[in-house]
């Protein structure tokens, strides 16, 4: 059996967790809440002592199962790697016998006619029909599956906020399992997210906001279960740094499809910011490790209905310029609430998935983002209109307004000659349109 690789340490700490028998669920730092530092667990792998891909089995938490730390903890308990895979082929037939599908790699290619209108080379990464409908649940089968190897008896409730896909997504997993998953929505929850929530046997929670409160009614909602005895199963890396890594499959399977090809660019949607948490995490890690060639250019874009990302950008830019960049980035760790605090305004977008009041992930974005030279974006509703029309009409692609917002980010760095003609760009349709039965 290979030696144990995998660690997980706060990023803005240094905080390193205790082995299992010490704590059963290190998903968030023991120092968070006790300063102003921007504290994350993180999952640390040794590049020299795991394989990038184990195999060729279509489902990508087989293929990539040496990066989890759930393969690591179930190694380390005795499981052999082969009874590994039978855990993950059982959990994933039951997924699909509650979902209609199972983890498969999502198409990952160019879009020729959508490039060709746009006089770039476009990829896109199609996560319309995954699992739930969106990539979040990649995000929670990380979760879950260190969940499987790493308790015992014992099944505290699960807890999620969210406005859509990733209460979806939670309800069935936590369905295929047969756990209790507590659910807290905003008041505008479109019918058709809850009608499924309802099928899958969620306990919702309906989450006004308060005057004179500021952040998500959801979040302060999900705190509190939190409190009570559950466990965080969400897309937010501050609460459970355990959900990046089912993400940065999305960047594994981008980089097996690729090939020899070498993107400029990288556009991608931020609302909490896992997603393009786990997707420059990933990349930059296959890059560190060989794994892949050159790193692109990262770029975030959010909608004018809420940036608390890009506001942070912008101030850390103003950081740069100042203090150097290695000064600024442990100015932005130690002193989160200079950069990153809740919108002030009850946020509205037709492109609704992206409307977290924070940016929870953010500083490992920005990280990505200044080693790469990207640059963040805000884009109008009416671009955010005109890209998801792009995108059904040349794709043919069932996506939703959320799903094809990093498209609408791409079409304004365009604008502001950040892209140039010819260039090679990567987007994410990262969920497909919901519609009420």
């Amino acid at each position: 059996m290979k030696a144990v690789a995998s660690t997980l340490v706060c990023a803005g700490c240094g905080w390193t967790a205790p082995p299992l028998e010490q704590n059963r669920y290190p998903f968030r730092c023991l120092r968070a809440g006790s300063d102003d530092a921007d504290h994350v667990v993180t999952r640390n792998l040794d590049p020299l002592r795991v394989e990038w891909r184990n195999g060729d089995d279509p489902n990508p938490f087989i293929r990539h199962r040496e990066l989890f730390h759930a393969w690591h903890t179930a190694r380390r308990r005795g499981l052999s790697d082969e009874a590994y895979v039978d855990l993950v082929r059982q959990l994933d037939a039951a997924i699909a016998a509650v979902d209609g599908c199972g983890f498969r790699t999502t198409p990952f290619g160019p879009q020729a006619a959508l490039g060709e209108r746009l006089g770039i080379e476009l990829w896109v990464k199609d996560e319309t029909a995954n699992v739930g409908a969106s990539h979040k649940a990649r995000h929670l089968m990380g979760i879950l599956l260190y969940l499987q190897v790493a308790e015992g008896h014992e099944r505290p409730p699960l807890a999620i906020a969210s406005c859509g896909n990733a209460a979806i997504a939670a309800a069935v997993l936590a369905r295929a399992v047969e756990r209790k998953l507590r659910v807290f929505v905003p008041t505008d929850a479109q019918p058709a997210v809850l009608e499924r929530l309802h099928a899958f046997g969620a306990e919702i929670t309906v989450c006004p906001r308060v005057p004179g409160v500021t952040g998500d009614p959801c979040v302060h909602r999900f705190h509190e279960a939190l409190a009570e005895g559950a466990l965080p199963f969400c897309c937010q890396g501050n609460e459970n740094g355990l959900t990046i890594e089912g993400g940065e499959t999305l960047a594994y399977e981008m980089i097996a499809a690729l090939g020899e090809t070498d993107l400029d660019h990288v556009v991608i949607q931020v609302g909490g910011g896992a997603l393009a948490s786990a997707v420059i995490q990933g990349l930059q890690f296959a890059h560190h490790s060989g794994w892949l060639r050159q790193l692109p250019r990262f770029h975030t874009v959010q909608t004018r209905g809420a940036w608390p990302f890009k506001r942070a950008w912008d101030l850390l830019q103003e950081q740069v310029h100042t203090l150097g960049e290695l000064d600024a980035l442990e100015r932005a760790t130690k002193h989160r609430s200079e950069f990153m605090w809740p919108w002030e305004e009850t946020p509205h977008s037709i492109a609704h998935g992206i409307l977290d009041d924070e940016t929870y992930d953010w500083l490992a974005i920005v990280k990505g983002m200044i080693a790469a030279r990207g640059t963040a974006v805000v884009v109008d509703e009416d671009t955010v209109r005109e890209a998801n029309a792009l995108a059904r009409s040349a794709t043919g692609i069932d996506v939703d307004h959320t799903g094809s917002a990093g498209l609408a980010g791409l079409l304004q760095l365009q604008r502001d000659g950040v892209v140039a003609a010819g260039e090679k760009v990567a987007v994410i349709f990262s969920g497909g349109a919901r519609r009420s039965a």
